[in-house]
């Protein structure tokens, strides 16, 4: 038999990684003067990419973006933000432990994110937790992403599992809609950046800590 395989979603779920999005973010529109924004302006698009960022900054600020000044934003904002790595950005109370608890039990683990590849694999690496993982998929690693479930089953492939052995854990709607379109079973946590209470979700678990990520939940939801 396959073993199990626990899928996380990235921004969110594994780290915190608001705090360095945001300053990037800032970083980018200095450049037309905007004034800063804050993480409570954008708490629902934080782990939805650069470029919606991007755009509800300009949004907020009632400054026009065109199709032409997005890409040189976009890259200003990657580029800051590759550079910065890890920042502040640190995992979530409890993560480490509960990663090395899945794979004592012979738990398989990968990374899902919609984060561009590119930026999520040095980030996991710099963090020091890339040996963990038997694959990080990104935005831009398939021609689709999340909620779309190619990008669940294709991070499914890389890391070795199948869908029938596999749990999904997340954050936000993305995440939970992947994992309903993937028929596959999710974990919601409730401390990363949904706009949303999980619960509306409708995950099959909420766990409210990774104290609560343990083997036996993760047997128990494939049973």
């Amino acid at each position: 038999m396959l073993p199990l395989l626990a899928v996380f979603d990235l921004d969110g779920t594994l780290i915190d990684t608001a705090p360095d999005l945001v300053d990037s973010l800032n970083y980018t529109i200095a450049a037309r003067d905007l004034e800063p924004v804050t993480y409570a302006d954008l708490t629902h698009l934080v782990g939805h990419g650069a470029r919606a960022m991007i755009e509800r900054a300009f949004n907020l600020r009632q400054s026009p973006l065109d199709d032409a000044d997005l890409q040189p934003m976009l890259d200003r904002f990657i580029e800051h933000y590759r550079g910065g790595m890890p920042g502040k950005s640190a995992p979530y109370p409890g993560l480490v432990l509960a990663l090395d608890r899945l794979r004592e039990a012979g738990i398989l683990l990968a990374v899902c994110t919609n984060k561009m590849e590119s930026l999520a694999r040095p980030l996991v690496e710099s963090l020091g937790l890339a040996d963990r993982f038997a694959a990080i998929t990104g935005g831009d690693t398939f021609p689709v992403r999340k909620p779309d479930a190619e990008h669940l089953f294709g991070t499914i492939r890389l890391a070795g599992g199948a869908p029938g052995r596999t749990v999904m854990i997340g954050d936000s709607l993305n995440d939970i809609k992947v994992a309903a379109n993937a028929g596959i079973p999710s974990i919601a946590v409730p401390f990363g950046y949904s706009e949303v209470a999980v619960e509306t979700l409708e995950p099959t678990v909420v766990i409210q800590n990774f104290d609560e990520l343990t083997p036996e939940l993760m047997t128990r939801l494939v049973g």
